[in-house]
């Protein structure tokens, strides 16, 4: 019992050691491409600014508070694959064989789901939010001339909150897949509740976008599909265990 406990004890220091030192690592090689980082990151509203595609800094230090929140919060992101690998190989000998195999689903499931949802936010999302948020933001009247300065601060912050949101909402379709398969909630009541998801998704998107109809449009429609695809896979799934169990029982 003793040398059993003394091993784990073993074992979590190592892990602790390894996840401590490629934490480290990440944020001295995120803060050493930092400025390759913040051109990525702004690549979104350059491409819609052209050719006035500039930021501006009101402060000494807002440059340094720029490249140092950028770099640090996304230490998180390039480092979360390897604190799962490090619990992974950590709890994964404790587990049955069929307990690995739903772990592995669901981890494989989870990655799909970041990757998907981060790409499309990328690619589509952000963009045509830029876009609104730009031609508001400029206008030449008679009257009025109003000309957008964005200060870079402020943008990566706004940037790093919509691929924050968009990370955590990613991983709600494989939540819900696990409540459905562990038997914490039913189908039948979230078929049966399908419009207040919808109308949640709707009051969501329209929280975390700009007042267009285009852009919560935009943030909306991957919700709903996400949502829809999750339910309809699930519908699968429960009838391809009952038809099994049917089979099951004739043979």
């Amino acid at each position: 019992m003793l040398s059993s406990l003394n091993y784990i004890i073993k074992e979590g220091r190592i892990r602790i050691y390894w996840i401590i030192t490629s934490f480290i690592l990440t944020c001295f090689f995120c803060f050493l491409f930092s400025e390759e980082l913040l051109f990525v990151l702004t690549k979104p509203f350059l491409q819609v600014a052209k050719p006035k595609s500039f930021f501006i800094c009101t402060q000494l230090t807002e440059s340094l508070n720029t490249t140092i929140t950028t770099s640090f919060i996304l230490s998180f992101f390039f480092w979360m694959p390897h604190l799962i690998y490090q619990l992974w190989c950590f709890f994964i000998p404790s587990c049955k064989g069929s307990q690995r195999v739903q772990l592995a689903k669901y981890g494989n499931l989870s990655a799909f789901a970041f990757f998907f949802v981060f790409f499309l936010t990328f690619v589509w999302i952000m963009p045509n939010i830029w876009v609104f948020l730009y031609n508001l933001s400029n206008t030449s009247t008679n009257m009025l001339r109003i000309q957008l300065q964005p200060k870079i601060y402020d943008f990566i912050k706004l940037t790093l909150r919509f691929f924050l949101l968009a990370s955590i909402f990613s991983q709600l379709p494989v939540l819900l897949i696990c409540f459905l398969e562990y038997k914490k909630i039913s189908l039948e009541d979230c078929i049966k509740h399908r419009k207040s998801a919808v109308f949640l998704s709707v009051l969501f998107s329209a929280l975390v976008t700009p007042p267009d109809i285009w852009c919560q449009l935009a943030a909306w429609l991957p919700i709903y599909f996400i949502l829809e695809l999750t339910l309809f896979t699930a519908l699968i799934q429960l009838e391809y265990a009952k038809a099994r169990k049917k089979l099951t029982k004739k043979r």
